[in-house]
């Protein structure tokens, strides 16, 4: 018997099944950022020790494996260890335990912030709509009532040769004769019907989602009126078995029914964003309260806004439905075995785009929609990317543009409408919280904005789920955790402009000397900052960033900018007119302190755009506008895809990028912004 605390959910599961394993199956949400392998600690929960009366077991230490010294010594404290704690991706269960798992190691619900943009697109949606009345069946005229109808659309709207998917046309009967012998008829592509309704109907629906890595977001749309009805997220439930690409790849060669799992899991979750954008259509609920002694089920009744009007859309009404995401996760999506994506020289089971039938993949919506699957391009650089192609359309523009989609895996695209490159490197499981002391995903309680006195070197901050910054708040009421992806890539910068590290990123010791946020950590000797006390925590512990965190931080910027400085030279040039950060970072990060980190080269502040969730907005033009599919099986084709890492003095320019900003490269846009003797160090 397994018992965890403090959810209370329990099981039976095999011996020698891992503590990680044990809490998947039993419905228990454990950080596992780095896909179990040892790398990031933050499944560290306690083991108790004792009879507990209650469930009927005695939890015991040595009912688990044991310790691993080189292993688990790197996350857990000598008084951790003696209290019980272990890592639950090392820890096999032996017999009955009792585990605890503490807040930290708790994956809370993420905050996804993916809302749509208004952006241009020229409404020819795939699916239309056709009203059409028909005479009824007479003796002297026998025809068949999918003849008639067929012979309506080519006389009122020039469709002809029209093929019907056959759950449609089982309701054809029906939606004539309830219609008095008028209908409305969902045609996909002007090829085949998909829906028959009795009567005059209005509005045909759509869905775009785009799958990211750590975060899922889908864009409920009207198809007729090419408006955006909602928008809904979540957290991908693939990120317990690793929040990066590799580890998702690793767990599908490494698992018999690993890529099964994770497909199962996205199509569920899925679903569970279709029901969500439904139910939102609807007034909400509430339970109706029962007469003295009445018994039977609970009741719900419909409680309306006055003067709000529901849709009431049903799933049958959702008749569209376009999708993108990285390689990996387009395969993992289709359950196509994404082992060689992750081999050199990378390459995908399919390129070009796809129509599948939605109940082909099991996906909730109208029984014969299809759904429309963006191409890929190369590598790691997948459908997700081909949708920020096809949403900001670099490719009819004569400026010259850096596109970042910082994700878990950075993608970037250069160029203009002469010549576009693209490329990926590995920038995600550092930025989004993993193999950072307390990172953490964007949930309730994480760090998402740091500000540090230049002077008094005194931390100031902004927590997830609080207005207020800690200056103007009690230390109790702050209930910091950890700290998030734009947090992250705020502190390098404010570390540097504070002259807290070192162009090296190495902690500057003589100018901290004394300091009361300064201190080597007595356990691993590492020096370390604090920037949340303890007591304006919710952990009860010192929230720190370390030197480690620093150049892990240092190993993700260095990729990105060393990618972006390969492609400018590829391209011939040595500055860029404009870049554009994407993605759930891109809506968040402040740019003065993405230039300052050293993101990127060099550029004028004002010239660096926020987009949001470009990938999300190529996948809404693809829903409502069907020549932006053509054009995006053009555009996967025609992009160079750049291969970084086999680029000779890749590692050079690697380590030269590592530096804060840069080894080299000059940055005159950030003069009066970080002090002189800093920046010339």
């Amino acid at each position: 018997m397994v018992i965890f605390q403090p959810s209370g959910r329990r099981g039976e599961v095999l011996k020698g099944v891992n503590v990680i394993e044990a809490s998947r199956l039993l419905g228990v949400d454990i950080e596992a950022l780095c896909g179990e392998k040892k790398v990031c600690g933050k499944c560290k929960v306690r083991i108790e020790e004792g009879r507990f009366e209650k469930y009927g077991i005695e939890s015991k230490r040595t009912h688990v494996s044991p310790w691993l010294e080189k292993e688990e010594s790197k996350f857990i404290s000598p008084k951790e260890k003696e209290s019980g704690y272990r890592l639950a991706c090392v820890s096999q269960i032996k017999g009955d335990v009792l585990v605890f798992v503490p807040e930290e190691s708790r994956a809370g619900k993420q905050v996804v912030s993916k809302a749509a943009r208004d952006i241009h697109i020229e409404h020819n949606p795939a699916v239309k709509i056709y009203y059409i009345e028909v005479d009824p069946p007479a003796f002297e005229e026998p025809t068949g009532d999918f003849e008639r109808v067929c012979r309506g659309l080519e006389r009122e709207f020039g469709l002809t040769d029209l093929a019907v998917d056959i759950f449609a046309l089982r309701e054809l009967p029906t939606a004539l004769r309830d219609g008095k012998w008028s209908v409305t008829v969902s045609v996909w592509n002007d090829k085949e019907i998909i829906r028959f309704r009795p009567g005059k109907a209005e509005h045909s629906y759509g869905l775009a989602i785009d799958i990211g890595t750590t975060t899922v977001a889908a864009y409920f749309c009207d198809l007729t009126t090419k408006g955006v009805i909602d928008t809904v997220s979540m957290m991908n439930p693939q990120c317990k078995y690793g929040e990066d690409v590799m580890a998702r790849i690793t767990y599908h060669m490494t698992t018999p029914d690993g890529l099964k799992r994770m497909s199962d899991d996205i199509i569920e979750g899925l679903n569970s964003l279709i029901d969500q954008a439904i139910q939102n259509t609807y007034p909400p609920k509430k339970k109706r309260k029962k007469k003295k002694g009445e018994e039977g089920p609970d009741e719900y009744m419909e409680v309306p806004e006055k003067g709000k009007t529901y849709l009431r859309v049903t799933k049958q009404d959702i008749e569209d439905l376009t999708i993108g995401g990285n390689t990996a996760m387009h395969h993992i999506f289709l359950k196509l075995n994404p082992e060689f994506v992750g081999l050199a020289p990378f390459p995908p089971v399919i390129h070009h785009s796809l129509d599948i039938k939605a109940r082909d993949l099991g996906l909730q919506i109208n029984t014969s929609a299809y759904i429309f699957v963006l191409p890929n391009e190369a590598g790691f650089v997948g459908a997700d990317n081909v949708g920020v192609l096809i949403a900001e359309e670099p490719y009819k523009k004569e400026e010259i543009s850096l596109i970042i989609d910082i994700g878990t895996n950075g993608e970037l695209v250069l160029g203009n409408k002469h010549k576009l490159i693209s490329s990926s490197c590995a920038t995600g499981p550092a930025l989004e919280g993993a193999q950072i002391a307390f990172g953490m995903r964007a949930a309730p309680g994480a760090i998402e904005r740091i500000a540090i006195d230049p002077k008094t070197r005194d931390v100031d901050y902004k927590v997830i789920g609080r207005d207020a910054w800690r200056k103007y708040s009690e230390p109790k009421d702050m209930k910091a955790k950890g700290i998030c992806g734009s947090g992250i890539l705020d502190l390098l910068a404010e570390l540097y402009r504070a002259g807290i590290i070192t162009k090296s990123g190495v902690f500057n010791r003589k100018e901290l000397e004394n300091h009361p946020r300064y201190r080597i950590n007595p356990n691993n000797k590492q020096p370390e900052f604090v920037l949340a006390w303890a007591e304006e925590s919710s952990i009860d512990k010192d929230i720190v960033v370390t030197q480690k965190d620093v150049r892990q931080i240092q190993l993700a910027k260095g990729a990105l900018y060393a990618g972006c400085k390969l492609m400018m030279r590829r391209m011939g040039m040595e500055k860029m007119d404009k870049v554009k950060i994407a993605g759930a970072f891109g809506t968040h990060v402040d740019r003065t302190k993405a230039l300052v980190m050293g993101l990127f080269p060099d550029c004028a502040i004002e010239m660096i755009e926020s987009i949001g969730n470009a990938a999300g907005d190529g996948c809404r033009a693809a829903l409502m506008n069907r020549r932006k599919r053509a054009e995006a099986n053009w555009v996967s084709r025609n992009v160079e895809y750049v291969e970084l890492t086999v680029e000779t003095d890749f590692q050079q320019q690697f380590m030269e990028a590592m530096q804060i900003p840069h080894m080299k490269d000059k940055f005159p846009h950030l003069e009066g912004v970080v002090p002189e003797k800093i920046l010339n160090q």
